[in-house]
């Protein structure tokens, strides 16, 4: 009899024969015996089924599988390093993300297009071309002629009692000297200021002026200065190419274009009181108005051949002149000689002949009549005489006085000129040396 303690394997399977059931003491082990002398149940008794109590119980851990009738299932083991599902802020994060990227490559794909392509437009016109710089210019082309010449050409501004005055010029030595016309300072007090093409301004004094010749000369406190480099008005032919630079009413740094129209076009002008002044000029149908006065008149290559000077035109007496493509210069080669006169004595030589004209059919389209010859005179000494008619100068016809007095004052003092005149019925040629006013 036993307490309890069954042999028999767990459900009451007996053991097989020769084999100790679960719990079995191995053999030789005593079993304990009671106090009434019986045999007693081991200490274990109480847990036959707990493998840690029963030492000679089986040390295995047996998971049962799940039955049939749904039995509850073995609880998950989850990986603590493994991917687990997105969770709401990430879901909504990504897609904001890919939106604010995609809007901004778009943006910018399409400030592209504006900008490159046009907005807007549904095709390209015209083959693509790239302009030139202005460095690529060439030297003889007008924008290359402009370029070099502009730094020299300053706008004059002189004040009188009259008020103030505007006209052009250019820097003709680095010590300053500007040439510009006598009309532009007639009237002031000796100062005068020019203006450069980059903007800057400073003060000038008047040198010296030649009001028959329309030529003075005003000098610019200003180191550094470039001065233009001199053509040769006597080269000069009818169909040359020319830009007249200037400040023409007030706008300054202002090149127009045209050609020679015309050689030693013969004219007299002046202010009404003033002097009169005699031109032997180039005419030219580049757009001068009023400002491009003392302004250059530049050939093809960039060397100044005249100083801007007069206009024609329609309007009356009075009245504001414009532009109608009849524009006058001085030839250069006798503003040079008056501006070299003007810096070095302080006044001008005014070139002659040595006679008069005027009087009764002075002028009558076929020569011009001596009226009074000077009798240690030019004229006198090559054997001309009152009375004389004057054909040509240096085979330029002659045929009214302005044509004689304007083309003896381009000639420099002493210059020999040939003269063919008409002494009643015949024809004769002699050569004149001219020579300066006593004046």
């Amino acid at each position: 009899m036993t307490d309890g303690w069954d042999w028999r394997r767990p459900g009451g399977t007996r053991a097989p024969a020769g084999q100790p059931g679960p719990g079995t003491p191995p053999a030789g082990t005593p079993a304990s015996t009671g106090a009434g002398g019986g045999t007693t149940s081991p200490w274990w008794s109480d847990a036959l089924a707990d493998p840690w109590r029963d030492p000679y119980a089986p040390a295995a851990v047996v998971v049962p599988a799940p039955g049939p009738d749904g039995a509850a299932e073995p609880e998950p083991v989850t990986d603590p390093d493994a991917a687990g599902r997105p969770r709401l802020r990430q879901l909504l994060f990504i897609p904001l993300i890919t939106a604010l990227l995609a809007g901004a490559l778009g943006g910018a794909l399409g400030y592209a297009f504006a900008v490159h392509g046009g907005a807007g437009r549904g095709a390209t016109l015209g083959a693509p071309a790239e302009a030139p710089a202005l460095a690529q210019r060439k030297p003889e082309s007008l924008a290359g002629v402009a370029e070099r010449v502009l730094p020299s050409v300053v706008t004059v501004r002189v004040t009188s009692l009259g008020g103030t005055s505007e006209g052009s010029g250019f820097i003709v030595s680095p010590e300053g000297h500007v040439i510009t016309n006598d009309h532009v300072v007639t009237g002031s007090v000796g100062k005068a200021s020019v203006i450069f093409n980059d903007g800057s301004s400073a003060p000038a004094t008047v040198v010296g002026q030649d009001p028959e010749s329309d030529i003075a000369v005003i000098k610019v406190a200003r180191s550094g200065l470039r001065p233009v480099e001199f053509g040769d008005s006597d080269s000069l032919a009818v169909g040359d190419p020319v830009l007249a630079i200037g400040s023409p009413l007030s706008l300054a740094n202002t090149v127009t274009a045209g050609i020679v129209s015309a050689l030693d076009r013969t004219m007299q002008a002046g202010e009404p009181g003033g002097p009169t002044r005699y031109y032997a000029a180039i005419q030219t149908d580049a757009a001068v108005n009023h400002g491009n006065s003392g302004g250059p008149l530049v050939d093809g290559a960039g060397r100044v051949v005249g100083v801007n000077s007069t206009i024609k035109s329609l309007v009356a007496d009075g009245q504001e002149a414009g532009n109608i493509g009849l524009a006058f210069a001085i030839p250069i080669n006798q503003a040079k000689r008056i501006t070299q006169d003007i810096i070095g004595t302080g006044k001008a030589r005014r070139t002659v002949i040595g006679a008069q004209v005027g009087g009764p059919n002075a002028g009558s389209g076929d020569g011009v009549r001596l009226q009074q010859v000077e009798p240690s005179g030019p004229a006198a000494g090559a054997g001309l005489r009152a009375g004389d008619v004057i054909l040509r100068l240096n085979g330029r016809p002659m045929s009214a006085p302005t044509d004689l007095i304007a083309l003896v004052r381009k000639f420099a003092p002493g210059s020999v000129v040939t003269v063919e005149y008409r002494r009643g019925s015949t024809r004769q040629n002699t050569s004149v040396t001219l020579a300066a006013d006593a004046k």
